[in-house]
């Protein structure tokens, strides 16, 4: 498996498919331009591609908080039904959890949905722990 770095609007347009299983609420033309000004804010999506397809991806960002310190947040963890459980997440996650181990960062963190137990699963069996409630107030 190869993992593909995103860097231009084209990378980001492959990766919509398995993206929208996730964020469905978005239009593809919402997702790219969300995406290239993320870029900016220090986000990026990787991703693996089988048969030219981009079957798996993962959105993430380096930061800095005073409670747990430098961590990597994953934003984004996806993976196409039609490959599911093959190890493409794993792969992605594992990349993630290197990259923040390789840059001496204190953790990797993520959110994920209540129902989302497969997730939660791949998440736990990777060592991660359930540490707090997110709470959102949202403003509109």
């Amino acid at each position: 498996m190869t993992i593909k770095i995103a860097h231009t609007e084209a990378e980001v347009r492959k990766c919509w498919y398995v993206i929208s299983l996730l964020r469905p609420h978005l239009t593809e033309e919402v997702f790219v331009e969300t995406v290239l000004q993320m870029f900016g804010e220090g986000y990026q999506l990787a991703y693996i591609e089988k048969d030219d397809e981009v079957v798996s991806a993962i959105g993430f960002r380096y930061l800095q908080m005073l409670y747990n310190g430098k961590q990597i947040y994953i934003d984004d963890l996806t993976t196409s039904d039609k490959v599911r459980g093959e190890g493409y997440g794993t792969a992605l996650l594992d990349y993630v959890i290197d990259l923040a181990k390789a840059n001496n960062y204190d953790c990797v963190t993520l959110d994920s949905g209540p129902t989302r137990h497969t997730a939660h699963r791949l998440y736990l069996n990777k060592g991660f722990h359930i540490s707090s409630h997110h709470f959102v107030k949202k403003l509109s």
